[in-house]
């Protein structure tokens, strides 16, 4: 299967579905963000991406430090569309039953690797306002 139709299966889940209806109650309320900051650390440092995927780590961490930096006020030049599909693609990541199941050995990463990957590229100009943002000295840390 290649990247575009994995995206495309993953996109039209009942399981992206389920994470993008929640990404607005998420996203209004800082206290749900920072749950789900904190649960998508524990993600991260409890599967201990290596090699190929330490770029895909490096990626979701960008994502945790933009959504803890407009959750805690300190960065709010996200536009709102662009919050709700971070959202909605951390409570993908951070859920153990989606399109492929994450207690299946490697492979069940594959679709939050290619909704990490694809999202980055959709909102290359917000990461990258973010990225210089940072770079000014407003670094967020995320553990």
């Amino acid at each position: 299967m290649n990247e575009e139709s994995m995206i495309s299966r993953i996109l039209k889940s009942v399981f992206f579905k389920s994470a993008t209806g929640k990404a607005g109650r998420y996203a209004r309320n800082s206290g749900k963000l920072f749950e789900l900051i904190k649960d998508s650390v524990s993600k991260l440092q409890g599967v201990g991406f290596k090699g190929n995927l330490a770029e895909f780590q490096t990626s979701v961490q960008l994502l945790i430090r933009m959504v803890r930096a407009y959750a805690s006020g300190e960065y709010r030049n996200l536009p709102w569309k662009s919050l709700l599909s971070i959202v909605a693609v951390l409570i993908y990541f951070v859920s153990p039953i989606d399109l492929i199941p994450d207690f299946l050995p490697f492979i069940g990463v594959t679709d939050d690797v290619a909704l990490v990957v694809w999202l980055i590229k959709t909102l290359s100009t917000d990461v990258q306002k973010f990225g210089e943002w940072e770079k000014k000295g407003k670094t967020i840390n995320i553990g």
